[in-house]
């Protein structure tokens, strides 16, 4: 079974950093697509970034574009979003998902729908503030 674990959340000032993990424990993550997500209070889940398996095809939000930054480690097993110059408006629990059958566009275009993905995290909270 496959499970999912998210670290490095936390509280940081505006303009600073966070790198966020995602580990993964009970399958390899090589031939899924990976996916991160955040909500914040009120609002809906909102598709942050994507990267491909085999290849590593990115996309991101618009709004985190030039910011944030996916990558995957698969020796580690883990994907990681690094977010730089981060805002208030960053301020959300970010979770890590994973979709079993990736189309073959998956991630090309756009960050897929959250309906895409088979296994979620149990997320991590990101506080941006001063």
């Amino acid at each position: 079974q496959l499970q999912l674990a998210e670290s490095g959340g936390g509280l940081v000032q505006p303009g600073g950093s966070l790198r966020l993990s995602c580990a993964a424990s009970g399958v390899t993550l090589d031939y899924y697509g990976i996916g991160w997500f955040r909500q914040a209070p009120g609002k809906e889940r909102e598709g942050v970034s994507c990267i491909s398996s085999i290849g590593g095809t990115t996309n991101y939000a618009d709004s985190v574009k030039g910011r944030f930054t996916i990558s995957r480690d698969y020796a580690k097993n883990t994907v990681y979003l690094q977010m730089n110059s981060l805002k208030p408006e960053d301020t959300a629990v970010y979770y890590c998902a994973v979709a079993v059958f990736p189309t073959y566009s998956y991630c090309s275009d756009y960050v897929p729908a959250a309906n895409t993905y088979d296994y979620w995290g149990q997320g991590t909270q990101v506080t941006v503030s001063s």
